[in-house]
């Protein structure tokens, strides 16, 4: 079951339109979700925009912001640096499906992140940024046959920290969801996020480091 019936970004197109504060990188598919996911666990957000955008008022991981949701602090740089918005709004997890259990208190899948549901005890100071004031959470579970690039990025993350959650927003700043290869470089450069995935390409803005592979994996952080 999916939700991505909407216009899709493909491979074509993406360097058009970039200007002078933008500089993208084209990856392979092994190195992008590496390179993102070490952004992530070092206190990254990051946009990212893949494939056909989904159907409906969530984001289920092809037009999201993505955050470690480790940090607890990082849900109020969310609301209010890049959202803009009021600083109780919660925010939801993504989890790869066959570890969803291990987490929430859920024993059927939740791909469209509908069902509202206890975080377990011994997880909630493990994912606190995800977890509500009342110990409960709206979980999307990512089966692999579904979404291969965004469980791939959950998979990346669970070997580099020891977690295979992330924080999953919509990528939009106070209006609709982006769509376009357009509208994802617009509301980035009008955002606090520190880089952008759009298809195969890495992009920052002008004078920050491009990526580079790591010669090894850092030891889980728990």
């Amino acid at each position: 079951m999916h939700a991505q019936f909407g216009p899709a970004i493909g491979d074509t197109g993406l360097d058009d339109g970039l200007t002078g504060t933008l500089q993208a990188t084209r990856l392979d598919e092994d190195a992008l979700v590496d390179t993102a996911a070490r952004a992530l666990a070092k206190g990254q957000v990051i946009a990212w925009s893949q494939g056909p955008m989904e159907y409906g008022p969530r984001a289920l991981g092809n037009r999201s912001f993505l955050a470690d949701p480790r940090s607890d602090g990082i849900r109020d740089v969310i609301n209010e640096k890049i959202k803009k918005r009021e600083l109780f709004r919660p925010f939801a997890p993504s989890v790869k499906a066959e570890a969803a259990s291990d987490y929430f208190e859920l024993r059927q899948p939740s791909p469209f992140m509908t069902i509202v549901v206890p975080v377990r005890p011994e997880k909630r100071d493990v994912i606190p940024a995800v977890t509500h004031v009342d110990g409960t959470a709206r979980p999307q579970t990512v089966d692999r046959s579904v979404n291969r690039r965004y469980w791939k990025l959950l998979d990346r993350f669970e070997q580099l920290t020891g977690v295979p959650v992330l924080l999953n927003t919509s990528f939009n700043i106070q209006e609709p969801i982006v769509c376009s290869a357009a509208d994802a470089r617009a509301t980035f450069e009008r955002s606090g996020v520190d880089a952008l995935v759009l298809g195969d390409q890495w992009v920052t803005r002008s004078g920050q480091p491009r990526p580079r592979l790591e010669c090894a994996d850092p030891q889980p952080v728990l």
